[in-house]
């Protein structure tokens, strides 16, 4: 385990008209220090904020790796490079695979903790023009992660993210996506994210309900835009 990650680049963006839908999807590398509050960085701005952003969503991570996975698929016809996937912080070495929910680091001054994988939701496709792009992340589970901020502070592309604490037993962030979306209903499953303390409450409150109900919340809107 790695305890210590630089980061290929630091993206923000603000609300405009993209791609026929109002988005910061599209970000701009900021090579600057940059203020990091609990609900995001400095500068960077959400335009639907009951899906996108708030305290347990402040950052997205995206491996830089998972590029060349969609640039083989789909051909050279888009120019697959960061930050297409609206994230925030870009990198190599640090995937879904080697990532747990609740690992905590230090970023400069600030102290920031994985939350939960990414939701892929219908403007990806938008973005990229490839119907049902989010469904197929989805079931890939090439996501990416999300953060909240545990300590407010100034943090730049030239600080590294320090692992300062895992949790024990922790799962990876490919873990949880394979039960919450290629599994949604397994009640074991349910039960190992019920006891994941560092999992986000949207989350978390959706595991509750499944298991209640033994009903999947319908992802028809956020993967597709419409019922």
């Amino acid at each position: 385990m790695h305890n210590q990650h630089y980061l290929n680049s630091v993206y923000c963006g603000q609300v405009a008209q993209r791609y026929g839908l109002e988005t910061a999807m599209d970000k701009t590398r900021v090579d600057k220090k940059l203020y990091l509050s609990d609900m995001g960085l400095e500068g960077d701005q959400c335009a639907d904020q009951r899906y996108h952003g708030g305290l347990e969503r402040a950052l997205h991570q995206y491996p830089l790796e998972h590029y060349a996975y969609w640039r083989k698929k789909y051909g050279t016809d888009n120019p697959w490079q960061a930050p297409g996937m609206g994230e925030n912080l870009s990198s190599e070495g640090m995937t879904e695979d080697t990532v747990c929910l609740g690992d905590r680091y230090q970023w400069g001054e600030a102290i920031i903790e994985v939350s939960q994988p990414r939701s892929p939701c219908f403007k990806l496709n938008k973005r990229w023009g490839i119907d049902k792009f989010s469904v197929e992340m989805q079931a890939l589970s090439l996501c990416g992660w999300l953060y909240r901020v545990i300590q407010p502070g100034v943090v730049s592309v030239n600080q590294p993210l320090v692992l300062l604490k895992r949790v024990p037993d922790a799962m990876t962030v490919r873990e949880v996506c394979e039960i919450f979306f290629a599994d949604p209903l397994n009640k074991e499953g349910l039960l190992t994210l019920k006891k994941q303390s560092k999992l986000s409450s949207s989350w978390m409150a959706k595991v509750i309900l499944r298991l209640e109900t033994n009903e999947v919340e319908n992802w028809s809107f956020r993967l597709l835009g419409h019922a």
